[in-house]
């Protein structure tokens, strides 16, 4: 399996109604792309100093999972509708894991 990260600050005029709004819409989206296990995105809670403004977690069986959930049209909808204008910096990473670490 594999977990998928991806990590985002935002441009200077992103509001939290635009925030609101793009995890509600990646919450939608996930729950109707089968290949994704589990999903989670959100606001950071900026407990420790510096980090990004945002975050999402997904797990996928494989490499394939993970082409068709980032190609998906659900997906590449958010992107277009929300986060291709409020992204200022992104990260991402893929790590293998255990079948039964995370659910």
């Amino acid at each position: 399996m594999i977990l998928h990260i991806a990590t985002f600050r935002w441009k200077d005029d992103v509001t939290e109604a635009d925030v609101v709004a793009l995890t509600a819409a990646l919450t939608e989206m996930a729950e109707q792309i089968p290949e994704i296990r589990s999903y989670s995105a959100d606001a950071n809670l900026h407990l420790r100093p510096g980090g990004a403004d945002y975050g999402v977690a997904a797990i996928v069986d494989d490499a394939a999972g993970l082409d068709t959930y980032l190609d998906h049209p659900l997906h590449l909808a958010v992107y277009e509708r929300h986060l291709g204008r409020m992204i200022a910096e992104r990260a991402a990473a893929q790590l293998p894991i255990a079948e039964g670490s995370f659910s």
